[in-house]
């Protein structure tokens, strides 16, 4: 299976990501001139080659009408990965920068996410990156809401730091869709620690927008004092990476170096790896258990809870059991990470006293998703590959979404696929 992992000793920021990926491409330079020709407003991306303790890297430096976006809108009390956010409470360089920039904030321009959803479905690029990037940038005004305490809507970034953004994000999707991994993985995420100084007094690391991207992401600090990992560059691993942990054993092909702008006591890169790693065979293990004192009504609730939770299927076959009573068998199956999770959920929400667990091996076909356009909307399309076979059929809930919307039938959305 084609694997990309990427390695996040030293945080993750846009840029760093974007340009670790640029190593992995066959023709960067190539593509850096695309991405310039995109048409995102007053953007210019310039590639270049660092070495940083020894290691050479690649890094992307975004100028926005001719000046760095770091220069305008994010200036950081002590260490940092010395990356952008673009975001509406800025850090600032030092107590005597504050009454500077403080004037120059009220100076700039703000763009809300419709600004940036109209930006980003402008774009010359397929719908999976215009999807991806939205995606992205989803995460990121949905963490600001949270963190600022106002709908997704009102959440306005800075312009200037808008666009850098922008660049980052459409261009680590781009890179994605071209060097096309059938699976992303990554390394726990090192956020850095100490404070950081904002508009509005001294924040923790991560910050808050940071924070709230990074729930359910394996993370950890340091001794390294600063901000580490960027909302950017959380979401975009947030949004695509399948499983956080160590190096899986893999057959790795090439290897790219994503620089920061900051220098610490260690090498400030994002080290990302393109190889293979076994596809067709993984261990799952089958939950089951025996009831017949449940309602239907319960065992649904039940059924359906541990889908939302991430099982990979849940079912029930009618069995007789004991006294001529007829029952059914609750049947779990999910990764061997999930157990105790999938264990406590069953024990909880049905009446069954013991669980049996059987491990099984797994083989599967590739499956990837693709969107395709139709005069009702946009549609998701699933193919499996493998073996000599290949197999696709469109997303259900999109078709039925669409149907409802538009007020035809399932045949007519059909019709338009076929």
């Amino acid at each position: 299976m084609r694997t990309l992992y990427f390695e996040c000793n030293m945080g993750a920021a846009g840029d760093m990501i974007m340009a670790a990926l640029l190593e992995l491409h066959p023709d960067a330079y190539g593509f850096i001139e695309r991405l310039n020709k995109l048409g995102i407003p007053d953007v210019e991306v310039v590639l270049t080659k660092v070495i940083k303790l020894g290691i050479t890297g690649s890094q992307v430096l975004v100028k926005v009408r001719g000046t760095e976006e770091e220069s305008h809108d994010v200036h950081y009390h002590g260490h940092s990965n010395g990356h952008s956010h673009g975001y509406e409470h800025s850090y600032e360089h030092d107590n005597n920068d504050e009454h500077e920039h403080s004037h120059e904030h009220e100076h700039h321009h703000h763009a809300g996410i419709e600004d940036i959803d109209k930006i980003i479905r402008g774009l010359a690029v397929s719908a999976k990156v215009k999807n991806d990037a939205l995606a992205v940038y989803g995460l990121i005004a949905e963490a600001e809401s949270r963190a600022h305490g106002k709908p997704v809507e009102d959440v306005h970034f800075h312009e200037v730091g808008t666009m850098d953004a922008i660049v980052d994000i459409v261009g680590v999707c781009m890179l994605i869709e071209e060097l096309n991994p059938q699976i992303i993985l990554a390394s726990p995420i090192h956020i850095g620690g100490g404070h950081v100084r904002c508009a509005h007094g001294i924040l923790p690391v991560p910050a808050p927008a940071t924070a709230y991207i990074l729930r359910d992401v394996p993370v950890y600090g340091g001794a390294i004092k600063g901000e580490l990992c960027t909302p950017t560059g959380a979401a975009i691993l947030k949004h695509f990476v399948s499983k956080f942990g160590v190096l899986p054993v893999m057959r790795i092909s090439n290897i790219g170096y994503g620089m920061g702008k900051k220098d610490f006591e260690a090498a400030n890169c994002v080290r990302a790896y393109l190889g293979e790693t076994d596809k067709h065979e993984k261990e799952v293990v089958e939950l089951r258990c025996n009831i017949d004192d449940m309602t239907p009504e319960g065992i649904g609730f039940a059924l359906e809870l541990l889908m939302e939770k991430g099982a990979l299927d849940v079912y029930t076959t009618p069995i007789g059991m004991k006294k001529s009573r007829p029952g059914v068998l609750f049947t779990c199956i999910c990764f061997r990470d999930q157990v105790d999770e999938m264990k406590s959920l069953i024990l909880r929400h049905t009446t069954t006293l013991g669980i049996r667990e059987i491990a099984c091996k797994r083989y599967t076909l590739h499956r990837e998703k693709s969107i395709i356009e139709t005069k009702y909307g946009p549609i998701t399309i699933k193919t499996a590959t493998g073996g000599g076979f290949s197999k696709s059929k469109p997303e259900y809930e999109d078709i039925a979404k669409l149907a409802r919307e538009n007020g035809v039938s399932l045949n007519e959305i059909m019709d338009e696929i076929r």
